[in-house]
């Protein structure tokens, strides 16, 4: 049975404080063994690599920092000949072209459900023991991204939406779309396959759909937290005419980093009659912003609707989901700015969707094992490829 790799990395990444996660090592498979599986674009005829080794390659290079496909070929370039043997590539290197030709012709599907099917065994999110005995509401985000350097004259950005699961920064499922407006759409396909029991689903306005609400608590029994904003102008006007004075308070929390002081305030209330499916409580949340710089401050009051009720989550709870909803951003922020997503000029066939996919590895994977610094990250495994690859070949 594979070893566990994340007692391996955390002796690697060198930090006394470091907390080792509490998963099952026995869970641990290679990132190979469902890589393999993909159905292979390529002709059989001339095939000098295995699909898995190229794809594991891809996903360790960005691990270590790649932004492009020259990149990935100058990564296993420098690997010594033991780490290629181990990374399945004993003939030799291959060429830029021959990865952009693979993942321009990859089914970013298949890719996207292989990648956050291993990801959530690392993370024991597939349990199939029954609700009772799983730990209670676990939540996650659902949001959507453009990759704005795959645009070219004469097409859009690739757009794709993604599901997050609060705290870990993983990705489980991820689906291409047309536009942003296509989200909607892309709504149940995203979660088809997900186990979302005891689930609580986060979106923003643009998912506070009828037809959501009812798949989720219908069909997925599954729970949801929906901002709602100006595209359900009834909903919203009646929330902005509770009697929220006379609400208690129920969470307070406060923040201070990234340049700015925060403070976050929650009420809840039980309201019959919402119009909106499966609606129990209203929520209503105020954001104090005080820029650290220029001391500017700046109000916000956020409205939103759950069907859970004040039996099922507490008010620290209901704040949770609110304010882990923003990891997504925080991932999508992460890949902009660490991994250079916007300025990648990929834009080939479905190369961009298999990038952005081994980005939300490598942030899924290095937040795993304890780093919580992507870009310290990034140079750790740059120098170090020998641990990037017990993340993703664990030796057993």
């Amino acid at each position: 049975m594979p070893s566990s790799p994340i007692p391996v990395l955390s002796r690697h990444l060198d930090q006394a404080d470091l907390p080792e996660p509490a998963v099952d090592p026995d869970r641990y498979v290679t990132l190979a063994d469902f890589l393999d599986r993909l159905p292979d674009p390529r002709r059989r005829q001339g095939r000098r690599y295995r699909l898995g080794a190229l794809l594991m390659l891809c996903s360790a290079a960005v691990l270590a920092g790649a932004v492009t496909l020259a990149a990935i070929t100058r990564f296993a370039t420098s690997l010594d000949p033991d780490l290629r043997q181990r990374l399945g590539l004993p003939r030799g290197v291959p060429r830029s072209c021959t990865l952009g030709r693979l993942l321009a012709r990859i089914d970013g599907d298949a890719l996207d459900t292989a990648i956050g099917t291993w990801m959530a065994l690392q993370l024991g999110d597939d349990s199939p023991a029954p609700a009772a005995s799983r730990p209670p509401l676990r939540a996650v985000a659902v949001d959507g991204k453009a990759l704005r350097g795959s645009r070219t004259a004469t097409t859009a950005a690739v757009h794709l939406v993604a599901a997050l699961l609060h705290g870990e920064r993983a990705v489980l499922a991820q689906r291409q779309v047309a536009s942003k407006s296509n989200e909607i759409t892309a709504f149940r396909p995203l979660h088809e396959s997900l186990d979302l029991r005891d689930t609580v689903v986060t979106f923003d306005a643009l998912h506070t759909q009828h037809d959501h609400a009812h798949f989720l608590v219908e069909e997925k029994n599954a729970h949801y937290v929906a901002v709602v904003k100006g595209n359900h102008p009834t909903l919203q006007a009646q929330l902005k005419q509770l009697p929220w004075r006379e609400v208690p308070l129920l969470d307070r929390t406060r923040e201070r980093g990234h340049g700015r002081d925060e403070i976050r305030r929650l009420k809840a209330a039980s309201v019959s009659g919402l119009p909106f499916p499966y609606a129990d409580q209203a929520l209503q949340i105020l954001r104090r912003r005080r820029d650290l710089r220029t001391g500017k401050v700046s109000i916000e009051r956020v409205y939103a609707v759950t069907d859970l009720t004040m039996h099922l989550a507490t008010a620290p709870q209901l704040a949770q989901f609110v304010r882990g909803h923003w990891e997504i951003e925080a991932l999508h922020n992460v890949r902009d700015t660490t991994l250079a997503e916007d300025a990648s000029k990929i834009h080939t066939g479905n190369a961009p969707r298999a990038m952005a996919t081994f980005r939300n590895l490598a942030i899924g994977l290095a937040h795993l094992v304890g780093w919580r610094n992507q870009a310290a990250a990034v140079d750790h495994y740059r120098s170090h490829p020998d641990h990037a690859f017990d993340l993703i070949t664990p030796n057993g």
